[in-house]
């Protein structure tokens, strides 16, 4: 009974008429997949992009160079080095971050006792070369000056939820 029942389903394709079937379900509802450059889905306040330092109202650059990020970070893609200015505080004169080694954790971002280094929305990036992947400290800086209106809301919506 069983092998002439195998046989019958094997003659009427029975797995295609299936396969069908299950086609012919999803054919009419609406799609899920977005045309990616012209529509893009909302994205979380907390989503960890690409990196930026930030500065102070008065322009000054936030980072103390206390290299906590540089300590906390699990692959080791954060390079510091530090001098002291004229004044006798301590600044960086060495930011890099290789990104092609970055696994975006946060964690440099919630180390940071100043609020310095934070993630921004920013996933849109790419590199030829591996040096292009390498943020200095003057590219992270440019990306924190152009990014600073969407860092502060982002951080004031954050606290809201604190």
């Amino acid at each position: 009974m069983r092998a002439l029942q195998h046989f019958f389903k094997s003659f009427l394709l029975w797995e295609l008429l299936g396969g069908l079937q299950l086609t012919g379900r999803y054919l009419f509802r609406r799609k899920a997949t977005l045309q990616y450059p012209e529509e893009k889905t909302p994205q979380s306040p907390r989503f960890r992009g690409l990196h930026a330092l930030r500065r102070y109202p008065n322009g000054e650059e936030r980072c103390i160079a206390c290299r906590l990020c540089e300590a906390v970070c699990p692959a080791l893609a954060i390079t510091i080095e530090s001098g002291v200015r004229a004044d006798g505080t301590r600044r960086t004169t060495r930011y890099e971050i290789d990104l092609t080694k970055c696994i975006f954790c946060g964690f440099c971002e919630e180390s940071c006792p100043v609020d310095s280094i934070v993630q921004t929305r920013v996933f849109e990036y790419f590199g030829e070369r591996h040096g292009d992947l390498v943020m200095t400290k003057e590219k992270l800086l440019a990306v924190g000056d152009r990014m600073e209106a969407q860092i502060a809301a982002d951080r004031a919506a954050d606290a809201r939820y604190r």
